[in-house]
């Protein structure tokens, strides 16, 4: 893989990335563009790459997709490192949500969707934005209750932070089209954006690569490294793979899964370098 600027080759760096699939349905094409991406990123440069589970969501995830994830990535012929899964990392979360809380960053919420939707908020980037009724006990609290940063004190605290995307350069994080997003949910120990912060920073992961979707969430977890004093690494956020509607393609769309076309007897190296001529095409 050529890289399009300097970033990563600019300081002298070891190369680790992740590949980390939620363990609740078979992985399709998009996420084999996005585990040859991270793959070849990293053994390109003779860095480590790497396959976390992130198995935190309870129910939904379950054991048997996790071992056919493994087969699919063989099948595409790509090697990796295995990390622990979410489901082992529990303590590690409440530890840094114990101490978000207690520096004064978090307050507690107990307001569900349609205590929220009956607001009229306005819509953020990832749905409706949180006016934030219950900070300053504006709520009775009454039942289970989620933990929320508090994204204006937080900011005004810490004043600007930036971070170094590989085609988008130098960005200045900005969560308020977020909200006081929820770090701990009321049901699991922590959400996607505490989670993943913390997984990276334990894995040693210095160049996190992932689709463009996931390019303002960014903004969030740049401001969590700081407040938890984590490294902070480089970002890569690339293409996405559509399908012919132009949509992203997603398990709940019924894209094509990879274990039936690996069942089926499709060869999975010549699919892994159709991925890798697409990812040439589209610059990423």
């Amino acid at each position: 893989m050529v890289l399009s600027k300097g970033v990563w080759q600019s300081e002298n760096v070891e190369i680790v990335t992740r590949f980390a699939p939620s363990p609740n349905g078979n992985l399709h094409l998009g996420h084999a563009y996005s585990a040859i991406y991270a793959h070849d990123l990293a053994r390109d440069a003779g860095g480590h790459f790497l396959m976390r589970i992130e198995d935190i969501d309870g129910p939904r995830s379950q054991s048997e997709f996790a071992d056919e994830f493994r087969r699919d990535l063989e099948w595409l012929g790509l090697d990796w490192d295995e990390v622990p899964a979410q489901s082992t990392r529990f303590d590690s979360y409440d530890a840094a949500a114990k101490r978000l809380l207690e520096d004064g960053w978090l307050y507690r919420c107990s307001c569900n969707r349609k205590d929220i939707e009956a607001l009229e908020p306005r819509c953020g980037a990832d749905g409706f934005i949180y006016p934030g009724s219950c900070k300053g006990a504006q709520c009775s609290l009454d039942g289970p209750e989620a933990l929320r940063l508090d994204i204006n004190r937080m900011m005004a605290a810490l004043g600007e932070c930036v971070w170094t995307d590989e085609e988008a350069g130098s960005v200045v994080a900005d969560p308020r089209e977020f909200g006081d997003v929820v770090i701990v949910r009321k049901d699991l120990p922590a959400s996607y954006h505490l989670a993943a912060t913390l997984d990276d920073a334990v894995d040693g992961v210095t160049a996190v690569t992932r689709g463009e979707d996931l390019f303002t969430s960014t903004h969030v977890h740049r401001y969590l490294q700081e407040l938890l004093k984590l490294p902070v690494p480089h970002w890569h956020h690339h293409k996405l793979l559509l399908d012919d509607d132009g949509q992203k393609l997603a398990k709940r769309r019924g894209s094509p899964s990879l274990k039936d076309r690996r069942e089926a007897g499709e060869d999975g190296l010549a699919l892994a370098e159709q991925l890798r001529l697409q990812q040439m095409r589209s610059g990423t």
